[in-house]
């Protein structure tokens, strides 16, 4: 009897923290996969930024001074491209996400209302 009620407990302990269990290793999965992003977005970036100042650095003319300034703008505007790019990615990764939640939540959902139906009804008391 008491062996019963341990694995009950024990099936009903599984089911209770398995939702938990999965948004944990779907929260972590996550934050690994946006950390790494925004390291690689971080990185070019600043590759971009010592790009820019290394090419500032080599001008030594007039002529320079016009070809560095010609080329800010394209600069800009890759910058600008880049950043919007990151931003949608960066949008996407979290939409998935929360899809991925709404899914652990909605499982955890049909689970308990599956172990709420299937409880066995209580034995009713003769009166004698």
């Amino acid at each position: 009897m008491q062996e019963n009620i341990l694995n009950a407990f024990a099936e009903q302990a599984k089911t209770m923290y398995a939702p938990m269990a999965k948004f944990n290793s779907l929260f972590v999965d996550n934050m690994e996969k946006m950390t790494e992003f925004q390291l690689n977005a971080i990185k070019s970036y600043a590759d971009l930024g010592l790009e820019q100042m290394k090419k500032a650095a080599e001008v030594k003319d007039a002529e320079s001074m016009r070809s560095f300034t010609a080329n800010q703008a394209e600069t800009a505007s890759a910058l600008n491209k880049k950043v919007m790019e990151d931003a949608k990615a960066f949008s996407d990764m979290a939409m998935e996400f929360k899809t991925q939640i709404e899914s652990i939540m909605e499982e955890a959902r049909s689970t308990a209302a599956a172990t709420t139906t299937t409880k066995p009804a209580a034995k009713p008391k003769s009166a004698a």
